[in-house]
């Protein structure tokens, strides 16, 4: 199967975190990346049901707007004392301003509130989709479970990683470095984040 995307990229995002990350991941493949905030295209409302419909809305609308290629993440934790939540509404969770420090510590308080007791189990999904500007979508996911821990630790990533403890490792993801969290091993092994899991797939079909 010929490699699907050559050239120059869209990543569709304006959150300066999430932009690194994914541009870190697409530098070994050669790849021409621009942010959609480069770009100065509008973020579309996520209305999607599921990480994978929110991130085809933000990676279609990208595409459309830009004429080009454009990649899009939508990711979010997933609490299981919560039933689940924040997941697809991490983002919103976390208020207008986008403040991670109280959305850590409304996640304590409404686990505590339902009378939750440690481990508290929950897992990161990423959805990474591509879109073309003729409306083609592909589409790919993954999770990575471990337990939460307050009150959060270190400071590195962003979002919910200093709460986060990846099974089988002694640091949370707020402690890790990037290169730690994110680099996907040459030997075909499974990635340690759930955006660099997502990744693997989509290098896989669409970049090797």
């Amino acid at each position: 199967m010929p490699r699907l995307i050559e050239g120059k990229l869209v990543i569709a995002t304006h959150n300066p975190g999430k932009l690194w990350e994914i541009a870190t991941l697409l530098k070994p493949y050669g790849i021409d990346a621009v942010s959609a905030g480069d770009l100065g295209l509008p973020e579309p409302e996520e209305t999607g049901l599921t990480f994978i419909a929110n991130a085809e809305l933000k990676a279609l609308a990208s595409a459309k707007g830009s004429g080009l290629p454009a990649i899009a993440d939508d990711s979010g934790l997933c609490v299981d004392a919560l039933d689940g939540a924040p997941g697809i509404y991490s983002a919103r969770y976390a208020g207008e301003s986008r403040d991670f420090a109280f959305a850590m510590q409304k996640l304590e308080k409404e686990i505590a509130d339902r009378g939750a007791t440690p481990p508290f189990h929950a897992h990161f999904v990423s959805a990474i989709s591509l879109a073309w500007p003729d409306g083609k979508t592909l589409s790919f996911e993954g999770k990575v479970f471990g337990t939460l821990v307050f009150p959060p630790r270190g400071g590195l990533g962003f979002g919910y990683d200093p709460v986060f403890l990846p099974n089988g490792h002694d640091k949370t993801f707020g402690e890790m470095w990037a290169v730690e969290k994110h680099s996907i091993p040459v030997d075909g092994s499974e990635a340690l984040s759930h955006r660099a899991r997502a990744f693997q797939a989509f290098a896989k079909t669409c970049l090797e």
